[in-house]
């Protein structure tokens, strides 16, 4: 019966020396959710609403619920998936080209009725920090990305101006809107995964790439 006992250990040991496919970052940065502002309550503005976005996007906050802000605000890791040829857009006012596509999107409109805050200036300020960070991911990931509205006009810090994506949502004013928004397109012929994680006011959003 020995014989028995070696095939099942050759057997064993054969399962557990089959290498593990990790999967690939094809792209990976982060941002400090501390420096948006100089000012420091409009910064928590621009944080807070960048939080609520993503909370939206994984849809953990619904529309007309009471925004928790200390939920929206503990550390997080979530996981999107776009198939091959998917698309996400920011918000969905999109553009004439993208009526029919499978688009993702983060369900948030930006205003106070979905909790997004003001700070004084604009309500929802803060969420074009958010966009510009997807852009660069995106783009070093060598993915299709189009920002048709440049944030030129503001620098947003960490962020490369070249990344700066303008933001803007109001779909009676579409014409507008559906410029003021971000495509990204998985181009590639594998899924990949967009993660994003906040922790100890800093947030990283990766690109890898998935089996």
């Amino acid at each position: 019966m020995w014989y028995v006992f070696l095939i099942f250990f050759l057997l064993g040991k054969s399962r557990l020396s089959q290498p593990v496919h990790e999967p690939i970052v094809l792209a990976s940065h982060k941002i400090s959710l501390s420096d948006r502002s100089s000012n420091a309550s409009v910064n928590t503005v621009f944080k807070e609403n960048i939080l609520l976005t993503i909370s939206y996007l994984f849809k953990e906050q619904k529309e007309g619920k009471t925004v928790n802000w200390e939920a929206v605000n503990k550390p997080f890791h979530y996981d999107l998936v776009l198939q091959p040829h998917q698309m996400f857009a920011f918000h969905d006012d999109v553009l004439p080209q993208y009526k029919n596509e499978n688009v993702i999107t983060t369900n948030a409109d930006f205003s106070s009725d979905q909790g997004y805050l003001s700070d004084g200036y604009l309500v929802g300020d803060g969420v074009c920090h958010l966009a510009s960070l997807m852009n660069w991911v995106a783009e070093d990931a060598q993915e299709q990305v189009y920002a048709p509205t440049s944030h030129e006009f503001a620098v947003i810090p960490d962020i490369s101006k070249k990344y700066g994506t303008a933001i803007y949502y109001a779909p009676r004013e579409s014409s507008n809107s559906a410029k003021q928004n971000l495509y990204i397109t998985n181009v590639h012929d594998y899924p990949v995964r967009f993660s994003f994680d906040y922790m100890n006011n800093t947030l990283t959003l990766s690109i890898l790439k998935t089996s």
